[in-house]
């Protein structure tokens, strides 16, 4: 009877549940209203953060010319390339956690704005003080990059650029070109550059890198491959190298089972635009799928 008694229970608890949801759940005319305001509202650099992340459904409905945001611990993220967010909030949901997504989110960002309140949906505007403006970047320099197999004493083998990817030679794997990857959920457009294996290096030369910014670079192994923990696998390297006096300007190690994006930046000091080499290594290649890109950035609204 205990048992029985247990399971009428919970069946009542799912009950009140399923009853209870449709009253949380936002209509077609509040969807309508957030995507009216949204584009009445719009300037250029805006972008829209989920939350819960998970709340997918409402991509469907906003304006497409703008970027929306929604993944496993977006609400940490700097999205520094946005100086105003709107963040497109679903509170009432179960388990959304508001108090756990305003501490996420809220360090170095501010209100600008009043809250629409559309239905269960609420559109509230911040102004992004972790935004920094991009001065330059490898992904949107990629067409004019030099790119080869570099061998450690000097030889190289170029990579022919064929109108959308610079092909080397050796297995298929081996090239340079910008692609959408996730790493640990996070979907990211960057340069997929998976190391030859052994001594050698991929290489990407890119001109015209301004002096007086913040040189990042960011990346890290698909997921599903950075997971893997098998002895045979090796640490992958990537790193900027100044090409005219070599200095290692940038490096990061992947060990296996090291996921997510990894990030390394030093301030470049001012002066005449420098030539770069973006490059990866790995002595062992085997599921090194490596995503990467390299930023110059301006300060943030603060300074820093």
């Amino acid at each position: 009877m205990l048992e029985l008694g247990g399971l009428l229970l919970v069946a009542l608890l799912c009950l009140v549940f399923q009853l209870r949801l449709p009253g949380r759940l936002p209509t077609e005319a509040d969807h309508r209203a957030v995507r009216e305001h949204l584009q009445a509202q719009l300037r250029p650099g805006d972008a829209v953060l989920l939350f819960p992340w998970w709340t997918e459904r409402a991509r469907l409905y906003l304006p497409p010319e703008v970027p929306v945001y929604g993944y496993w611990g977006s609400d940490r993220d700097d999205l520094r390339a946005h100086p105003r967010i709107w963040v497109l909030g679903q509170p009432e949901l179960p388990r959304a956690n508001e108090a756990g997504f305003r501490e996420a989110f809220l360090p170095g960002r501010t209100v600008a704005g009043d809250t629409l309140q559309a239905g269960t949906l609420t559109l509230t505007p911040y102004t992004n003080g972790r935004y920094r403006p991009l001065r330059w970047s490898a992904t949107q320099a990629f067409a004019s990059a030099r790119v080869y197999l570099e061998s450690p004493d000097g030889p190289r083998q170029p990579c022919p650029f064929n109108g959308q990817a610079y092909r080397c030679p050796g297995p298929p794997y081996l090239y340079m070109a910008p692609e959408w990857h996730e790493l640990l959920y996070e979907p990211r457009r960057c340069l997929w550059m998976h190391p030859p294996g052994g001594a050698g290096r991929l290489v990407a030369e890119f001109d015209g890198v301004p002096g007086g910014t913040g040189l990042r670079l960011e990346g890290g192994i698909l997921t599903e491959f950075a997971v893997r923990k098998s002895p045979s696998l090796s640490t992958t390297l990537m790193g900027v190298d100044d090409a005219q006096s070599r200095e290692r300007l940038l490096e990061i190690a992947l060990p296996p089972g090291l996921v997510g994006v990894q990030r390394a930046e030093r301030t470049l000091p001012p002066g005449e635009p420098r030539t770069v080499k973006v490059w990866t290594q790995a002595t062992n290649a085997e599921s090194r799928q490596v995503c990467l890109d390299v930023f110059a950035l301006g300060p943030t609204a603060g300074g820093s």
